[in-house]
């Protein structure tokens, strides 16, 4: 059975749909949308940047890391080597981990970021799955791909 909330000017500091602070917020928040109206449709900076293709990013090893095995506190991370083979430096990439059970079911997808990656060089990733105890003992193997670069 479903629980229904009424709202009463005593239990709520929210002001009603007609109070006067309901409009200054519909105000500041217009504003704020129309200060804003553009600055999401693409990145940029002093040229257009565009989404690389990831193939450029070489995943040297990974290796699955459990801590606190056994306990209701066990936790698994995904340790890794990531680096980029080609000529442009990017401002991050992306990497998925998608964590699997015994059966290879999917448990989660979790998507992680490695920020100023200079061409030839090599960083270290870390994903954690988010959830411990035995939902992270369920965790078997993972798979890992570089989704994004920019």
């Amino acid at each position: 059975m479903g629980r229904s909330l009424t709202y009463t000017p005593e239990s709520s500091s929210t002001p009603l749909p007609n109070h006067p602070m309901s409009m200054k917020r519909r105000v500041f928040l217009v504003g704020t949308l129309a200060a804003t109206a553009g600055c999401l449709d693409y990145f940029e900076d002093e040229e257009r940047e565009e989404l690389t293709n990831p193939s450029t990013i070489v995943i040297v090893w990974d290796r699955l890391v459990r801590y606190d095995e056994g306990t209701d506190e066990e936790r698994v991370s995904i340790w890794g080597v990531v680096r980029d083979d080609g000529d442009r430096e990017l401002s991050y990439i992306e990497l998925r981990a998608t964590f699997l059970d015994a059966d290879g079911e999917e448990l989660e997808r979790v998507i992680e970021n490695v920020r100023d990656v200079t061409a030839g060089e090599e960083w270290t990733f870390d994903i954690e799955f988010p959830r411990h105890g035995e939902e992270a003992r369920a965790v078997q193997s993972y798979e890992l791909d570089v989704i994004t670069g920019l």
